[in-house]
């Protein structure tokens, strides 16, 4: 498991070197192209570098233990600088858009070989960055979100390209502020999906990749489970879920809740990925069985309480 995560840290830092290297060329060979396309992808560029130095953030805090003041350790370090990243995002997409416009109302010449050769380079980087990627696995969802990131940029990239042969085949210079608008939409929206995922994950929600009906389902499909209730799912990081919950079951012995407990955790472990559960037993022999739900009582129940 740790060679695993070793393994994985490494393939993001080379991904991240990579990528910031194709941030650089892009946006040099914007300013010498004076292609404003090249420079909003390298915009979108600036987006995968966030993503990828997330995915290596979380891999890294994955490995600090837990401390008195910390108990859930520093993973939403990352949330904070998300939420601080997807801002930046937006006021770059703001930049962009207006600039566009400025060109479609005075259109400037832009190099179309320079544009051309340098988005070339960016989706061979990108490509290989890819491929290193997944021949590492893709587990975790910082890592597939990383790998959805770039590989948008790549089609980002082609768009780019085929910009420049236009301008160079035709002279048509309105494609690369049209063009510009189109790379700083594909930003926008996962700016904006930033944000909603970074304020969901402070405000403790459900994640979005959790369906809570199904969780509850899953659980009573224990057949010693008769009740769920005070049922919450919550994310400490993108790649940490956790839950609480209690559980009705008939007259057992500790042993038995017990097992019954490791049984639900694995079925949640496998199946949603909630690696953090704390499950309170309810021993609940009077009632014989009580319906999902809360429930009235007015009498005493005996409470075992199981965590992993």
């Amino acid at each position: 498991m740790e060679e695993g995560v070793r393994d994985r840290g490494a393939r993001l830092r080379l991904a991240l070197a990579l990528t910031l290297a194709v941030l650089l060329v892009e946006f040099a060979g914007g300013l010498l192209s004076h292609s404003l396309a090249l420079l909003s992808d390298a915009g979108h560029v600036l987006t995968d570098v966030f993503a990828l130095g997330l995915a290596w953030f979380a891999v890294e805090q994955s490995k600090r233990p837990a401390d008195r003041r910390r108990s859930y350790g520093y993973q939403r370090v990352g949330i904070l600088a998300a939420l601080l990243n997807s801002v930046t995002l937006i006021v770059i997409v703001i930049a962009i858009a207006l600039e566009a416009i400025r060109r479609l109302l005075a259109p400037e010449p832009v190099q179309g070989g320079i544009v051309i050769v340098t988005a070339l380079a960016g989706i061979a980087i990108n490509t290989f960055v890819i491929l290193n990627l997944r021949s590492g696995g893709t587990h975790g969802l910082n890592v597939r979100a990383a790998l959805l990131h770039v590989t948008g940029d790549v089609g980002a990239s082609v768009g780019v390209v085929v910009s420049g042969i236009v301008i160079l085949l035709t002279g048509w210079l309105y494609v690369d502020p049209i063009l510009s608008l189109a790379i700083a939409t594909l930003i926008a929206f996962g700016a904006f999906g930033i944000v909603r995922e970074t304020v969901n994950l402070l405000m403790e929600g459900t994640p979005a990749a959790i369906d809570v009906a199904a969780v509850t389902a899953e659980i009573g499909r224990n057949n010693a489970v008769t009740g769920v209730h005070d049922l919450h799912v919550w994310a400490l990081s993108p790649e940490s879920v956790a839950l609480s919950t209690h559980i009705v079951v008939s007259d057992r012995s500790l042993a038995d809740a017990e097992h019954i407990v490791r049984d639900i955790e694995h079925r949640l472990c496998d199946k949603f990925a909630i690696g953090h559960t704390t499950i309170q037993v309810e021993n609940c022999h009077p009632c014989g069985e009580i319906l999902h739900g809360a429930g009235d009582h007015n009498h005493p129940h005996q409470h075992i309480t199981f965590t992993s």
